[in-house]
């Protein structure tokens, strides 16, 4: 879809946060999602990306919400209904979950899928869920190093050597095997040094939670950095989150954080990101329907787009 960055959305109805859920996702279900993935795999958007929480606090339940579709299953059935859009989890929170458990999971999903899988993860934010689950809410930077490198071995080898010593699993047949060799891409979310470095050390990938441009410099840079001192090279993946979009003049309050206008306005404002060395942008049109949905998708990977 162009020359200078790759172009991927965050699928409507999965996920239903007030920071970005329109109010027709509510009453939206599976064959909403359904469009919605056909029709950015109809329209060659590199891939869709959908969330994970296991559960919701009644105290976060209304910014929120509290209907999160779990990823493994809603990517798992979106490969049977799409043919060549990649599949993300943006992200997937790996500390909840034993690595093996994981590997099995994912690794099924990239041979189901063809080989489509980006494996997303992060370190999750909600001391609830954590409790729930019986994982140390504070040690989950940690946990989640360990989970990596565990995950790390177990989608390279089908018997893997040296998970760690957090996880022994050693030995232990890991199978079926992903398509993707030596093993998936893993891109790493999160905004904070930490996490940034995270991406830097043990990731192929980046994923920003959604920095201003002003702020990306001052990330890529402990990024570039970071690689350069880990005598880490190769291609590295910048995600980040612009604005939602709308395509045309609303005649409605689309808020703060969205942009409209023209399509060489809307492209200028992606343009700002690919300028400062973001490679992959994730979109979202604003909408009030599902039929709007798809024509404001479609009028981006259109109209703007091929600007950018």
């Amino acid at each position: 879809m162009s020359d200078t960055a790759v172009f991927g959305i965050q699928l409507p109805v999965q996920s239903q946060s007030t920071i970005y859920c329109e109010p027709w996702e509510t009453r939206a279900g599976p064959a909403e999602l359904a469009q919605a993935a056909q029709a950015a795999d109809r329209l060659g958007f590199d891939y869709v990306a959908v969330c994970d929480h296991v559960a919701i606090p009644e105290r976060l339940a209304g910014p929120m919400g509290a209907t999160w579709y779990d990823p493994v299953s809603t990517l798992g059935w979106l490969a049977g209904i799409t043919t060549r859009t990649r599949l993300m989890s943006h992200v997937a929170v790996l500390p909840l979950r034993h690595p093996l458990l994981s590997a099995k999971q994912y690794a099924t999903l990239d041979l189901l899928s063809g080989g489509r899988l980006v494996l997303g993860v992060g370190a999750g934010h909600v001391p609830e869920e954590f409790e729930a689950l019986g994982v140390d809410f504070h040690q989950r930077g940690a946990i989640l190093d360990e989970t990596l490198a565990a995950l790390d071995v177990a989608l390279r080898e089908e018997y893997p050597t040296h998970p760690g010593p957090r996880f022994p699993f050693a030995g232990l047949a890991v199978s079926p095997r992903p398509v993707q060799r030596p093993r998936p891409p893993l891109w790493v979310g999160g905004s904070s040094p930490r996490a940034v470095r995270r991406a830097a050390l043990l990731g192929e990938g980046w994923l920003s939670q959604g920095d201003a441009p002003a702020a990306l410099p001052a990330q890529l840079e402990l990024i570039r950095a970071t690689r350069e001192q880990a005598g880490r090279s190769g291609p590295f993946a910048v995600n980040v989150i612009p604005p939602a979009l709308f395509v045309g003049e609303p005649d409605w309050e689309i808020g703060r954080r969205s942009v409209s206008g023209k399509p060489e306005q809307l492209a200028e404002t992606l343009r700002a990101y690919t300028a400062l060395g973001a490679t992959h942008l994730q979109l979202r049109p604003r909408s009030r329907s599902a039929a709007e949905y798809l024509e404001q998708l479609e009028r981006i990977a259109v109209e703007v787009v091929p600007l950018v």
